[in-house]
This record gives C-alpha cells, sequence and structure tokens, in this order.
C-alpha cells in the first residue's frame, strides 16, 4: 500500500481537490446546511459559515498526514463546490479502506456522484494500493447504493438496523459495497 494522501484529481466534468478555508460559504450553503443531505449522514446540518469553517480548518490541518484523503468536489465550468467525498477509515494492515461521500441535493441525479466516486476509486485501488474500497449507506438513501454500483462496487452484506433515523422514530440497515482492484 502506498500512502499518498489527498491529491488533486480530473474528471470530464469535476475537480477534486484539497479543501481551502474559502470554501466555507460554498460548503455551508452548498450542502453542509442542508438538511435533505445530512439526514443520511452522522452530523446535522450546519448552523452556520463558521461552523463549517472550523470543520475545514480541521480538516487542512490533516493534509500532511499521507493517511487522510478527503477532496472537496468542484464544478469545472462554475467552479461551484457541489460535496465532498473521502477516506473514513483506513486499515494499513490489510491494504482496505471505508469511503464516504455527500453532494449538494441540487446536484443528485445527475452523475456527479459516480463520476467522482470512480475517480477516486481509481486512485485508491491503482495509485495507493488499496486491495479493497468499501462504503456503505442508510437502507433509507438507496440512490447512495445505485452510486456505488453504477461506479463498479458490488453489494455486499446487510447490517439489520444498525442506524436510528430520528425523523422517522425508527432504525434503517446499513447496505455495504466493496471494490477490488
Amino acid at each position: 500500500m502506498k500512502n499518498q494522501g489527498t491529491k488533486q484529481l480530473e474528471t470530464q466534468r469535476l475537480t477534486l481537490r484539497r479543501f481551502t478555508t474559502a470554501d466555507a460559504s460554498g460548503m455551508f450553503y452548498g450542502w453542509a446546511s442542508d438538511a435533505n443531505v445530512t439526514r443520511y449522514l452522522t452530523w446535522s446540518p450546519h448552523k452556520s459559515p463558521e461552523e463549517t469553517r472550523a470543520l475545514i480548518q480541521s480538516r487542512i490541518e490533516k493534509y500532511d498526514d499521507n493517511l487522510y484523503y478527503n477532496w472537496v468536489v468542484e464544478e469545472k465550468n462554475t467552479h461551484a463546490l457541489i460535496g465532498n467525498i473521502s477516506v473514513i477509515s483506513v486499515s494499513q494492515k490489510n491494504h482496505n479502506c471505508e469511503i464516504g461521500y455527500c453532494y449538494g441535493s441540487k446536484y443528485w441525479n445527475q452523475g456527479y456522484a459516480t463520476e467522482a466516486l470512480k475517480a477516486v476509486l481509481d486512485y485508491l485501488l491503482y495509485e495507493c494500493e488499496m486491495h479493497i474500497v468499501e462504503a456503505k449507506y442508510h437502507s433509507t438513501n438507496p440512490a447512495s447504493g445505485r452510486v456505488m454500483e453504477k461506479a463498479g462496487m458490488v453489494r455486499e452484506a446487510v447490517l439489520k438496523e444498525r442506524r436510528y433515523h430520528p425523523e422517522t422514530n425508527a432504525y434503517c440497515d446499513l447496505i455495504y459495497y466493496f471494490i477490488t482492484k
């Protein structure tokens, strides 16, 4: 496994790059304050751009670590910040990692998430030499599973009732996907 950290990646329509402090407003208004987005995540909507700025600053401080992978996703034509994709955890011993992503609801169903995920998977599998990359989604968000499938990932397991969903006062399943070289 080659630990290379967050390197800028390009796709046909997107630039995946490191966060900067100037990204706080774009992230806040683009997705971090959007309850439609965060209902599928482990964190609540941000209440202010300052909260987002503090989070970005903590991310920036980690970029010197070659085991840290965290990209802001920017649309090339407009330079709009549309989402975030990152490695949530890495096992150096097993040469694998888990990846997660979120995108502003304004950018859903346009293929951006799949395009970015494919680029990151290629980078992690071939340049960083990960053996397996995995991801999971809440059963209440099947669109995320479709993104994983379109990017070439394979459904592996369903863990029953692993996440509590406060909006519905019910538990949802976690559905795991993976990909290897």
